[in-house]
């Protein structure tokens, strides 16, 4: 059994939490890793208020599933919104903002913990002294939006030196000795995203996991080629398939593709930052396919469950050999 500060903070069975995605990683998804031992987290939309976000969790929220989180993103984060999450959810998860003591207030006020995600050491101890519970620190290897520049294994060992909460790894981490390694670095747990977006539960394109299944070692990269989102208004950084950058850079349409919005379909631009859900038709290719830098660990698609498994089994026979 992986027991560690995190487990045994959040009340989970296996240090990983499921890393939120969008509409990569619907309720169902998040639900299975929950269920599976995890923490299973969804996105809450850019801006959305109180009232829209409670009727949404409530739809699908399962007490009864396991440990659940919900990710805020970006500077648009309405405290209220963040009252209700943390009312039904355990784990209020924050990304791509400079840490605030009103927005872990609201968090705590309504009954969770809170995760804050940060790409470097001063935002690690903004993130505790603003009061978070634990964080996360996210290596320039992992997929999706990068926050810092520093390498995963060098960032995790500074702010291990520096703060006094359960700290989790971001980047790269899509195999059982990748987590076992960060395990052994020191971290309490791993956030892992791309192993999940082949995920029997994803709602990633069919297109966008058949990409990430033949990506090879090297196949990602850091660019700027996917900057029409919100988040890339600020830092437009992403780690994406080096197969979708020259896709895109070769494309001559004003339409990448559409996706499917109430009862019609609007039009995807180029270079949209949105990756590829089920929901999205064109060419997939030439999307935002992101991915970390472990990407060619990922060879199969499988049930979110047997995903944790393998990590937790695999990850607790490598620490006990070493």
């Amino acid at each position: 059994m992986l027991s560690t500060r995190f487990t045994e903070l959040v009340g989970c069975d296996v240090p990983i939490q499921q890393a939120p995605m969008g509409m990569i990683a619907p309720p169902r998804l998040a639900l299975a890793v929950a269920r599976a031992g995890g923490v299973g987290t969804v996105s809450a939309p850019i801006g959305v208020d109180a009232d829209d976000l409670a009727a949404q969790l409530d739809r699908w929220v399962d007490p009864e599933a396991g440990v659940l989180g919900v990710n805020f993103i970006t500077e648009q984060v309405d405290p209220a919104a963040v009252a209700v999450a943390a009312a039904r959810v355990r784990v209020i998860d924050f990304f791509w903002s400079a840490p605030h003591p009103k927005l872990v207030d609201a968090a705590h006020e309504g009954g969770a913990l809170v995760n804050w995600q940060v790409g470097s050491l001063p935002d690690a101890v903004l993130a505790v002294e603003a009061g978070a519970d634990l964080v996360t620190v996210q290596g320039r290897e992992a997929g999706g939006h990068v926050r810092g520049d520093t390498p995963l294994l060098p960032l995790l060992t500074s702010v291990l030196r520096a703060v006094d909460v359960p700290v989790l790894a971001a980047g790269a981490i899509a195999e059982p000795r990748a987590l076992a390694a960060v395990l052994a670095a020191g971290a309490s747990g791993a956030r892992i995203g791309t192993r999940f977006v082949a995920a029997a539960e994803s709602g990633a394109h069919p297109e966008y996991v058949l990409a990430v299944l033949a990506a090879g070692p090297e196949s990602t990269e850091i660019s700027d080629g996917f900057a029409n989102c919100p988040m890339c208004a600020t830092l437009p950084r992403v780690r994406v398939l080096r197969s979708a950058v020259a896709a895109v850079d070769s494309f001559g349409g004003d339409v990448v593709g559409t996706v499917i919005a109430g009862d019609g379909e609007e039009p995807l631009p180029p270079r949209s930052g949105m990756p590829p859900h089920k929901q999205v038709r064109g060419h997939v290719h030439a999307m935002a396919l992101y991915a970390g830098s472990g990407v060619e660990h990922v060879s199969a698609v499988r049930p979110a469950a047997d995903v944790v498994r393998e990590f937790a089994d695999g990850a607790e026979a490598l620490l006990r050999a070493w």
